[in-house]
């Protein structure tokens, strides 16, 4: 039998991956139903991903994307004379009245770090890269306290259902930014 020649089959696999996460969650995710939900054999997903966090690994990195292409379409943190705070809680908004399965997703497989060391590095680069930018603007170590603001603000709107208030976010990160407190 002949080798089909699929390029795309690891990038439906990873796809296929991060719906199943977002439907039944981490603990839903294995090789079989990444391949069940990619329609593709389950040696496919074994050869691609040898073991399941390397399949974690892919959809984490694929899903940090979404925040940094919200932050790369807005560009204002980039813009020295744009006001870091607003810009950042301008972002939040944006991002957390997207598509809001997508947010949870990505900060449930953010979170599974915990328990998967595997995810840790991927978990890691996301933050050092918000910091990084951030440090454009700020010293580093203010940088590092804002992306932990945010992540904060986020989970909290994520996991108490209270929308996320702009104002309440940009004084915040206001008092962070500059050290100024009440």
């Amino acid at each position: 039998m002949a080798r089909r020649h699929d390029p795309e089959r690891r990038q439906r696999i990873i796809d296929a991956a991060i719906r199943v996460v977002g439907t039944k969650g981490i603990a839903g995710l294995s090789h079989r139903s990444a391949a069940a939900e990619a329609d593709v054999p389950l040696g496919s997903t074994t050869y691609h991903f040898k073991t399941l966090d390397e399949l974690l690994v892919a959809a984490l990195r694929q899903a940090n994307e979404g925040f940094a292409k919200v932050v790369a379409a807005r560009g204002g943190l980039e813009d020295p004379r744009a006001d870091l705070p607003s810009e950042l809680a301008a972002l939040m908004g944006e991002w957390l009245a997207g598509d809001r399965t997508g947010v949870e997703l990505e900060y449930e497989l953010y979170l599974a770090a915990l328990r998967r060391p595997a995810l840790r590095p991927v978990a890691a680069e996301w933050a050092a890269g918000i910091a990084e930018v951030l440090s454009r603007r700020t010293d580093p170590v203010t940088a590092r306290a804002l992306v932990a603001v945010v992540d904060g603000i986020c989970l909290q709107v994520l996991l108490t259902g209270v929308p996320y208030d702009e104002g309440y976010a940009r004084e915040v990160l206001r008092r962070v930014s500059t050290g100024a407190g009440g």
